[in-house]
C-alpha cells in the first residue's frame, strides 16, 4: 500500500510585509485624521510616520503587539475585500 503524502503546511499569515502594510495603513489614517482636523500637512506627516515606525518596531519586539496588529490587519483587509466585492458586483450588474 502507498503511504499517504504528508499534508502541506499552510503559509503563515504573519509575514513582515503584512505587518508593514498594516502599519502603513494605520499611519496613513493617523495622517489623514490629523491633517483634516487641525495640523498642517508636514506636522501630520511627521506624526503619521512616527506612528508607523513605532508600530513596526513594537510588532517585531512584542508578541502580544504582533497578535493585535495581525488582528487589525485581518479586519482592515477584510473590509477592503468587502468593498472590492461590492464594487465588482455593481460593475458587473451595470456591465462596466
Amino acid at each position: 500500500m502507498n503511504s499517504p503524502e504528508p499534508a502541506a503546511r499552510p503559509a503563515s499569515s504573519n509575514s513582515p510585509a503584512r505587518r508593514i502594510a498594516t502599519a502603513v495603513i494605520l499611519g496613513t489614517l493617523v495622517f489623514v485624521a490629523l491633517w483634516i482636523t487641525m495640523f498642517s500637512m508636514v506636522i501630520s506627516m511627521l506624526i503619521g510616520t512616527g506612528c508607523c515606525v513605532v508600530i513596526v518596531a513594537a510588532s517585531s519586539v512584542s508578541d502580544m503587539f504582533e497578535m493585535v496588529l495581525d488582528g487589525i490587519a485581518s479586519v482592515i483587509f477584510g473590509v477592503v475585500a468587502v468593498i472590492a466585492a461590492i464594487f465588482g458586483a455593481l460593475f458587473s450588474v451595470f456591465g462596466f
